[in-house]
């Protein structure tokens, strides 16, 4: 389905020293290429997507790095350069006087076809947001979509080009994005400002950006979105969730605010008082979460998946992939099952042997769920092994006698204190919430309650600064006085009476 068309390669191994460049120009798999590293005093490395390759047997030098700085452009306000017409890009690690000491050369390549999932949400002329890890190809997608909106469906496209990574560097922009006109910016700060003037004075159809990470950046996508400007952005997380929980650019989701219903619309829509609801709408209608090349998952409508979250009830995305025949395969992705016991263990007679895992922090989550189960150095006495996902791969002695023994093992993904609180809720057949945020919400409503009825003070569960936000807004609207303390991670809302 995709046909790649690599960035003159040449061009860069001509700005490497000559002995460090030598390696590469015979070494087959060349175009697999993704970067080439040059720190001062080590080796020069290769890296490919399934090794490295040592470039030298000397060490980078001062002299070697100023080979290379020389023969490519200014560095900006990011510490990134290129190389002009190529997509290119070489970043810089700088010591504390500023001088180079590290130089990072990542290998541009220009992908057509890559958009072949998505080609009806481009057409359909809605606002996209890709989102997702990286190195998965978010940019490359976004090059190429900007060429198709330019060249096939014939509108007036600019890209605002912060690192020059969407079209290369230099004055002339990289083919790579068509008959689309590409703004530079000459500092990251600027991206924002630079937006705005793109509307301002080139009356653009469609508006391309990379990387929106700044509350300011969201702001001027909601100004551009209300102007009826289609946007094609890329963003900082790998999932719709993610942004949601992002303080800082949860407004492209039309951001979310806690509402005080009366007793009577409480009761009528079978909820508790606080709820949460969006503020606004969403900047962007799609929001497509890249996976890999070959597999997205596919929100098309914002609004109403972001309604239904805070809800409780989670709409799944569709998901895409490419199937035989490069036929473009969908599918809607189960909804998320609820927290289930393999086997209802009563918490007043569990003992939990706690096996490669945080033992404080079990008691913790222990202690959030009101549990009376028991912990156990005695493998012997336990009717419950805990152990992490690697521990258990390894399959340690103890896992083994478990197993033998009858024991009922729950493996959790990492040692955070909420895998912990879901795991125990699996073992004691607990509801646990579906989202995060109804979680923060009731616990909070629960603690002004308890606080209403003559206890001095609460407090509540380590959260974000978001969500620790709405829960000081929510104690607010009660009369009740909040603050926040401790550090992070651990940094929480305390709820007391308002004694003004």
């Amino acid at each position: 389905m995709f046909k790649r068309i690599t960035d003159d390669l040449d061009a860069l191994l001509e700005r490497l020293p000559p002995h460090i460049a030598e390696k590469l120009r015979d070494q087959k798999g060349r175009s697999d290429l993704l970067e080439v590293v040059m720190d001062l005093g080590r080796l020069p490395e290769a890296r490919f997507p399934d090794h490295e390759l040592t470039l030298s047997d000397t060490e980078v030098t001062a002299g070697d790095i100023e080979y290379l700085v020389s023969r490519i452009a200014t560095f900006g306000g990011d510490n990134r350069a290129g190389v002009a017409r190529t997509l290119h890009r070489i970043s810089a690690i700088r010591n504390r006087e500023g001088n180079i000491v590290g130089l990072t050369c990542r290998v541009g390549r220009a992908v057509y076809g890559t958009i072949g999932l998505i080609a009806d949400l481009v057409e359909s002329g809605k606002s996209i947001l890709l989102m997702g890890g990286p190195g998965v190809g978010k940019t490359t997608m976004l090059r190429e979509m900007a060429r198709v909106l330019a060249d096939d469906l014939k509108k007036r496209v600019v890209i605002v080009d912060t690192s020059n990574e969407i079209a290369g560097d230099g004055d002339i922009p990289h083919p790579g994005i068509g008959r689309a006109r590409r703004m530079q910016v000459t500092h990251p700060q600027f991206q924002h400002a630079v937006m705005i003037e793109a509307v301002e004075n080139h009356m653009p159809e469609v508006i391309v950006i990379d990387e929106i990470g700044t509350e300011l950046e969201a702001l001027a996508s909601r100004t551009i979105a209300e102007r009826g400007v289609q946007l094609i952005a890329t963003a900082h997380g790998n999932s719709l969730e993610n942004l949601i929980m992002n303080p800082t650019l949860a407004d492209l989701t039309g951001g979310i605010q806690t509402v005080t219903l009366s007793d009577e619309e409480a009761k009528r829509r079978g909820t508790q008082k606080s709820i949460l609801e969006r503020k606004a709408p969403p900047t962007f209608d799609i929001v497509v979460e890249i996976q890999d090349w070959y597999h997205v998952a596919v929100h098309s409508d914002v609004a109403e998946v972001v309604d239904a979250m805070l809800r409780g009830r989670p709409i799944p995305p569709e998901l895409r992939w490419i199937g035989e025949n490069d036929e473009v395969k969908r599918e809607q992705a189960a909804p998320p099952k609820k927290a289930r016991a393999k086997k209802p263990v009563p918490s007043t007679t569990a003992k939990i042997y706690p096996f490669g895992i945080n033992r404080s922090r079990l008691e913790q989550a222990m202690g959030n769920l009101n549990l009376s189960a028991k912990l156990t150095s005695d493998l012997r006495e336990a009717n419950v092994l805990m152990t992490s996902k690697s521990y258990y791969r390894k399959k340690a002695q103890p896992i083994r006698d478990a197993e033998n023994a009858g024991i009922s093992i729950y493996v959790i993904r990492s040692n955070k204190v909420s895998q912990m609180e879901r795991s125990l809720a699996s073992i004691f057949n607990l509801q646990m919430p579906d989202d995060p945020l109804s979680f923060a919400m009731k616990e909070t409503e629960d603690a002004i309650a308890q606080v209403g009825q003559g206890k001095p003070a609460v407090e509540l569960r380590p959260q974000n600064s978001y969500l620790r936000m709405l829960q000081h807004q929510l104690a607010e609207r009660y009369g009740m006085k909040s603050q926040s303390i401790g550090r992070e991670p651990h940094r929480r809302v305390q709820i007391f009476h308002n004694t003004e």
